[in-house]
């Protein structure tokens, strides 16, 4: 079989494009979806019109070929309720380095509640039947901690816990705590509206001042998380249909995707 010549981005639209680098980058059209706040749907009808244009008959294939031509120079929002600042390319922030030991620490950047869980007694843990019913009306509610046996060993935090607690006026409330190696204690903590407008982070996490949120789905949260304005990184939340687990898939604002590009956490409460 002769190769394909060369794709020119052209005959794609932004959107395409911007689609199909996340396909590259290793998500599904599941999480592209719930992080555009779109219908899987609208998704695949974006890759069929760019398969379309370029005669390629698979979208991953269609991916891979745009990342080989390096096309890409810009950087992706998920968000479609960003600032058209936000939305445009963001530099790296000087101090924002990632080296190993501060990948392990990003796992913690969801604004969510962690830690509560471990650190609660068990009489104020809900019983089995309250956290049934609780997980059927909001999957994400509940206490979840991070599956550090899945990291690479010299990048593993001893822990990292997230609670999600929803509020009466429809707010979620996002506790996180994360124990380091070396016994360092780290606290980001924020109460948001799932509008997409952001809120301060309080607690001891320096890397994040704020937190906007969305919801697509009732088991799935968008996370838009900045520091002095600035997005640092979009990170989708996804509960497992059996509720015990719940998936982070992470977008760098730079439009990196360093390995690995999503982790899992467990239900414990």
């Amino acid at each position: 079989m002769s190769a394909l010549p060369p794709i020119s981005p052209t005959a794609l639209t932004d959107k395409e494009l911007e689609i199909l680098r996340l396909l590259a980058g290793g998500h599904t059209v599941k999480s592209i979806a719930a992080g555009m706040g779109r219908s899987e749907a609208s998704i695949n009808e974006r890759l069929r019109e760019a398969r379309r244009k370029t005669g390629v008959g698979s979208s991953r294939e269609l991916a891979r070929l745009l990342a080989e031509q390096k096309i890409w120079d810009r950087k992706i929002d998920l968000s479609p309720s960003a600032h058209a600042a936000e939305a445009a390319s963001v530099p790296r922030r000087k101090g924002f380095e990632r080296t190993k030991g501060r990948i392990a620490m990003a796992f913690i950047i969801p604004a969510a509640a962690l830690g509560l869980a471990l650190a609660a007694s068990t009489a104020t843990m809900p019983g089995a039947a309250e956290t049934a019913q609780a997980t059927q009306a909001a999957p994400l509610a509940g206490h979840w901690s991070l599956d550090v046996a899945r990291l690479p060993e010299n990048e593993r935090p001893l822990a990292v816990t997230i609670t999600f607690t929803p509020e009466a006026d429809g707010r979620w409330h996002t506790l996180v705590w994360m124990e380091n190696r070396d016994g360092a204690r780290i606290k980001a903590e924020s109460t948001a509206a799932t509008d997409g407008v952001a809120v301060p982070v309080s607690g001891s996490f320096a890397e994040i001042h704020s937190v906007a949120l969305r919801q697509p789905e009732p088991d799935t949260l968008v996370m838009t998380l900045a520091k002095e304005g600035q997005r640092v990184s979009t990170r989708v939340y996804t509960v497992a249909k059996n509720g015990k687990s719940m998936t982070e898939t992470i977008i760098w604002a730079n439009g990196e995707m360093p390995e690995p590009k999503s982790v899992v956490f467990n239900r414990v409460g």
